[in-house]
């Protein structure tokens, strides 16, 4: 085989291993996990089963693969647009992350929760994610990405907090008078300006950005762009 035949097998399996993953993130997103066989998955995927094995070694595999795919997407889409001054990074990294939310509502209650009981490579994989979001959010608010261990208590309970109303928001996405995502995000970026002066309380060498450049300035009531 030359390079330019090895070079299209290669692109042809590439694309097949991202078509299972595209089926495997449906799937899960409909169905638990302990009710998915790969008989299951391989009559979804329209393949031999022994093809998800050849990808992914095991259901397992495939499992941990979306997850992986699903954090790294998560994180890409907070994080973008790192040129931006800090207040308005703080705000697109909120509405990113609330973008991939309401898109991905299995991804993320996945992620979220940590996946399937408490397996602890899926809790492993949350915790990165979740140290990725502070440091980011860290790097807005402060320029740096690591901060004292009071700074980063509190941006962790802010998180949580996040992740408590994110849940809460996608989970009545399809209901009457639900809040849309620019007003759950304006909610956000607020509720960090809060964190971030209270953090300056107990830590004053961690000083709140100025008002009018801080997330949860007097222009916070009005919509966040961000991902369309």
């Amino acid at each position: 085989m030359n390079n330019s035949q090895q070079r299209g097998a290669t692109g042809r399996s590439q694309a097949r291993r991202a078509e299972l993953m595209a089926i495997g993130r449906k799937l899960f997103a409909d169905t638990s996990y302990d009710a998915l066989s790969m008989d299951d998955i391989a009559q979804h995927a329209g393949v031999a089963k022994g093809l998800i094995y050849y990808y992914f070694k095991s259901k397992r595999g495939y499992y941990l693969a979306i997850v992986e795919e699903s954090v790294a997407e998560l994180v890409a889409r907070a994080a973008a647009e790192t040129e931006l001054a800090g207040s308005e990074r703080a705000r697109r990294t909120i509405d990113g992350y609330l973008y991939y939310a309401e898109h991905h509502r299995a991804a993320y209650r996945t992620i979220v929760t940590g996946g399937v009981g408490s397996d602890a490579e899926v809790l492993a994989i949350r915790d990165a994610v979740r140290e990725e979001l502070v440091a980011t959010i860290a790097e807005a608010a402060y320029g740096r990405r690591t901060v004292s261990p009071l700074a980063r208590l509190a941006l962790v309970g802010w998180l949580s907090g996040v992740e408590g109303i994110t849940l809460e928001w996608i989970g009545g996405l399809d209901g009457k008078g639900r809040l849309g995502r620019d007003e759950v995000a304006a909610l956000l970026v607020r509720q960090l300006r809060a964190t971030l002066t209270v953090i300056e309380e107990f830590a004053p060498d961690h000083l709140a950005p100025p008002a009018h450049e801080a997330p949860g300035d007097p222009d916070d009531h009005a919509p966040v762009t961000g991902s369309p």
